[in-house]
């Protein structure tokens, strides 16, 4: 009963809202192969809804002294989920566990700066940060998306809230193709004649100018493994293609940085081109001089939907400037800002810490098995304790 309703509701808790108009406008062009090409980039952003909100949240927050803002559809605070499924499912989303206070969330922030795995929360100080919840969506129950609200309030962000539209879990747009109300494939609403898409970049960047009817600029496809540590995105739950609509202005003037994060049973391996054709952003993309990124996620064992990683299923490093999927998307921010290449990190190796030691990898020690080279603790030596480790120069071995 209980579980079933959480499961069906992680499948939409990952989706996207949208809003409406009546109005056509040109379909997002077909992708053209091509590579992340440096821009002269004034200022990036990142939005996304619900996993891919709750991912927006985590590179805004790790990323502060990279990313100016955030836009947000249906997600909760940072690191609410702390590294457990039953918590993001029954506190996060629902709210029948009890789940962290943003006080305490802003606490675990300022810890994790002073240890220098996030940004410092100081920089979150005076940046727009745009929020969406629809009263028709329970898939993230109101009280999870007021608190991020309040984290982002009480850290001085200026915070821009609508929870008053009748949309249900979905990322609205005034060409979205379902209805206001609805929770379902694509996860992309219209809701009348209301733009939120308008009003969010209105926010960010403080005046949009009307979007354009039809789209004059390209969309790259380009290979994700380039940019994820080990370069294998398989393997860290992401897929082999990303994107990116640049418009024609962008290839030779200044442009903002867009960084898009679709939610989960919205991954370009289920629904196409449906979150870029229908989110509206492109259409002000053309008109208001902004390149959008969009980064691809997939399925793997722990993720079945395709959703972002909050909640720790590929790495507990998931909200930390070092999670591996944080790590690919300001790669690829990286790429478009200074057109840098990263330097592949070596992948992780997951064995048993008895396997370890007999590789060469760690060393074993009145019991305990210690990483070769670093010395960090792994824990027990034997065949049933594992642990992940990566190298980093010869002889030298790191957990991951």
């Amino acid at each position: 009963m209980r579980v079933r309703t959480v499961f069906l509701a992680l499948g939409a808790a990952i989706g996207l809202a949208a809003s409406s108009l009546p109005m056509s406008v040109a379909a997002v062009p077909p992708p053209q192969p091509g590579s992340l090409t440096k821009h002269e980039i004034t200022a990036t952003y990142v939005s996304g809804l619900s996993s891919g909100g709750f991912m927006a949240n985590q590179l805004h927050v790790a990323y502060s002294g990279l990313f100016q803002g955030a836009g947000i559809f249906s997600a909760g605070p940072y690191d609410c989920a702390q590294n457990n499924l039953s918590t993001a499912l029954s506190a996060c989303m629902d709210t029948v566990l009890p789940r962290k206070t943003p006080a305490e969330l802003e606490a675990l922030t300022r810890t994790r700066a002073s240890a220098g795995t996030v940004d410092p929360p100081q920089n979150l100080s005076g940046d727009p940060v745009w929020l969406f919840h629809g009263t028709a969506d329970q898939t993230v129950k109101t009280a999870v998306n007021n608190d991020l609200a309040t984290y982002y309030r009480d850290f001085g962000a200026r915070v821009a809230y609508d929870n008053s539209s009748p949309a249900g879990h979905a990322w609205v747009s005034p060409i979205g193709p379902n209805s206001c109300g609805t929770s379902s494939s694509p996860y992309i609403n219209k809701c009348g004649t209301t733009d939120p898409v308008r009003d969010m970049l209105t926010h960010l960047f403080g005046s949009v100018n009307p979007a354009a009817s039809s789209l004059s600029g390209k969309l790259v496809q380009f290979d994700q493994n380039t940019y994820v540590p080990g370069g294998n995105a398989a393997s860290v739950s992401m897929g082999r293609e990303g994107f990116a609509y640049v418009p024609r202005s962008c290839e030779t003037g200044p442009c903002k940085l867009m960084v898009t994060l679709h939610g989960c049973y919205q991954y370009y391996g289920l629904v196409g081109n449906a979150l870029m054709d229908k989110a509206f952003l492109n259409e002000y993309a053309d008109t208001n001089n902004m390149i959008v990124l969009y980064p691809q996620a997939t399925t793997l064992a722990g993720n079945p939907r395709g959703c972002w990683d909050w909640w720790g299923y590929q790495s507990a490093q998931y909200p930390l400037k070092s999670g591996p999927q944080m790590t690919a998307v300001v790669n690829m921010v990286q790429a478009l800002r200074d057109g840098s290449t990263p330097t592949p990190v070596p992948e992780c190796v997951t064995a048993s810490n008895y396997a370890h030691t007999l590789a060469g990898r760690a060393y074993a020690s009145f019991g305990l098995t210690y990483a070769l080279g670093s010395n960090q603790a792994l824990g027990l030596w034997n065949t049933l304790t594992s642990s992940s480790l990566r190298q980093t120069s010869p002889g030298y071995w790191v957990k991951c």
